[in-house]
């Protein structure tokens, strides 16, 4: 089984089946080791019906004890032996379903790696968790068709052929019937492979919601938009369960008719077999074999719906794997050199421009439209935009990240501790990092911590609240000290007293160099040198905060709110203070 340290392989990503097959590819001594162990273990259990055959018609019906202990005895072995068979092949198939799982696990990582920053640019965040959580398990489970279903089609085989020398007829009634069973549950599968897809879809979208809904929704509160958030999250949430009873009805009808119609197909045979046995054609002893063996089909057909359902599943997980595997990441073919000194930069499709030296604020009344030109503007999209004239994508990429830094303020926090965190892989010095914590009003949380920067945080900061976790953030682009720093709602999930004192503090740290901040909160806004107002991504007004104020009415109204929301919270503090 794939190890923690073993190179996972190059996944074949032409098409879920495609990649299905590169996992039994991968494992190929185990997969054959579960479908000669399958195989043998089904073809035994057939071979039960044929020793009580013998055991009745040589030693019980004669009364000859010596061959019917004989034959009891062989009936014992068999069952011990096919007993153990069963423990191998189930070991055997649950190592086989786990190196899928942690296969898929490494490329899926070694993916969401590859794409680095541009992985959330790329792919919803709902996206990647319904893989990691639910479409890994189910490619896992659908290998199972190498063993117990191998294993089914021989012992089928194998049983058709005992029956021929049974009777012929039943020989051509259980041949053609069988497969008749599994045309009928094929339909079904198709079907469910439909709904199946739909609902992982429809499953994506609402994690992604959840996910935004767990980050926090200050922003979209003050815009008025946390009822229609909500309203949405409803109306997602109700699509998901109704087509989760559409998939239920499906599968449980696939289901049914797997042990329903093989049963009944069961009580048919048998039926024919008790009147060829009252006729004497066959005797008490096959008439006890044929039921035996039509029994043991029960199990072959109950894999192969069983096999399709799973395949059928997995197919759908492989499919969404292998999308997210076939995701590129920005394609660096730039050669230029970046400008020698600070120098303008320009975003044409939104008509933004970043003086060099200033602290520019964009404020838009859908946050994701500014956030879309920080993307632009860092890099992170193939886009027109120009550095000093000079076009983004002519740069060559590591100049651009040497001097550029785009600050998200969901960016991922690893584990370790606050001095690791905040300062990265190199040393910082202690005058230099109290300077960070200090723009960043960040000294609360040294303070709190037992430890100080020496405490240790939790993975995505999840000790920290979310006020706190945000200004580590800063902190952390603070300390890398680029030339261009965009930050991305730098503010938005602190108090307004906080919130005052760290656009002041970051405008005087970061005097003289370039820096964008995208905000609605008119205390961040009131301090920047140039506000930007967005309006559907296109810049509408262009001025200090105070000029759009006086002289651009729909940037008034957005602030308002920001404005309205912030004395809100202040009375809400103070009556919870009161009581």
């Amino acid at each position: 089984m794939i190890d923690a340290y073993e190179d996972p392989g190059t996944p074949d990503c032409r098409g879920g089946a495609r990649y299905l097959w590169w996992l039994v590819k991968r494992q190929p001594g185990r997969c054959a080791a579960g479908a000669l162990l399958g195989s043998s273990w089904m073809v035994l259990l057939a071979a039960t019906p044929y020793l009580m055959a013998r055991a009745i018609d040589e030693g019980l019906e004669p009364g000859d004890l010596g061959a019917l202990a004989g034959w009891c005895l062989a009936l014992l072995a068999v069952g011990s032996f096919n007993a153990w068979l069963s423990i191998m092949r189930h070991r055997t198939m649950t190592r086989v379903r786990m190196d899928a799982n942690f296969r898929t696990v490494k490329v899926v990582v070694g993916q969401a790696v590859r794409l680095g920053a541009a992985l959330p640019r790329r792919v919803g965040a709902g996206e990647v968790v319904t893989i990691g959580v639910g479409d890994v398990q189910t490619i896992a489970q659908s290998l199972t068709v190498v063993g117990p279903g191998v294993g089914a089609v021989i012992a089928y085989l194998v049983v058709a052929g005992l029956l021929v020398s049974v009777s012929p007829l039943i020989a051509a009634v259980v041949l053609l019937g069988i497969p008749l069973i599994v045309v009928l549950v094929g339909p079904l599968l198709a079907r469910l492979q439909g709904a199946e897809t739909e609902y992982r879809e429809r499953q994506g979208v609402l994690t992604a919601r959840i996910a935004d809904l767990a980050g926090g929704l200050r922003v979209l509160n003050g815009l008025g938009g946390k009822a229609l958030f909500g309203e949405a999250f409803r109306r997602d949430s109700q699509r998901l369960r109704a087509q989760g009873y559409r998939v239920g009805a499906v599968t449980s009808w696939v289901q049914a008719l797997g042990v329903g119609l093989p049963t009944l197909f069961l009580a048919v045979v048998t039926w024919l077999a008790a009147r060829l046995a009252a006729q004497g054609d066959i005797s008490v002893g096959e008439l006890v074999s044929v039921y035996g063996y039509v029994a043991v089909l029960v199990m072959p057909v109950a894999f192969w719906v069983e096999c399709g359902y799973q395949i059928s599943r997995g197919l759908v997980s492989a499919r969404r794997v292998v999308r997210f595997l076939r995701l590129e990441p920005m394609e660096d073919r730039g050669s230029r050199d970046a400008p020698a000194e600070p120098a303008v930069l320009h975003d044409p499709e939104s008509g933004v421009r970043v003086l060099p030296g200033r602290l520019t604020a964009l404020a838009a009344a859908r946050p994701a439209d500014s956030a879309a030109v920080v993307d632009r503007l860092g890099r992170y999209v193939p886009s027109a935009a120009t550095w000093g004239g000079v076009p983004l994508d002519e740069i060559a990429l590591p100049q651009i990240r040497e001097r550029v830094l785009v600050a998200d303020h969901e960016a991922d926090l690893f584990a370790g501790t606050l001095r690791e965190l905040a300062g990265g892989r190199r040393e910082r010095e202690a005058a230099e990092l109290a300077r960070a914590v200090h723009t960043a009003v960040a000294e609360d949380i040294v303070r709190g911590l037992p430890d100080g920067l020496d405490s240790q945080v939790d993975a995505q900061g999840r000790n920290l609240s979310g006020g706190q976790r945000q200004r580590v953030r800063l902190v952390r682009a603070l300390l890398a000290d680029p030339e261009v720093l965009l930050a991305v709602e730098p503010a938005s999930a602190l108090d307004a007293h906080t919130e005052a004192l760290v656009a002041e503090r970051l405008r005087a740290a970061r005097s003289g160099r370039t820096t964008v901040v995208t905000t609605t909160s008119p205390l961040v806004l009131d301090r920047a040198d140039t506000v930007q107002y967005l309006v559907d991504g296109k810049v509408a007004a262009t001025g200090t905060h105070r000029e759009l104020l006086a002289g651009e009415p729909g940037y008034r109204a957005l602030v308002a709110r920001d404005v309205e929301e912030e004395a809100a919270e202040a009375a809400e503090a103070t009556e919870e203070t009161v009581r």
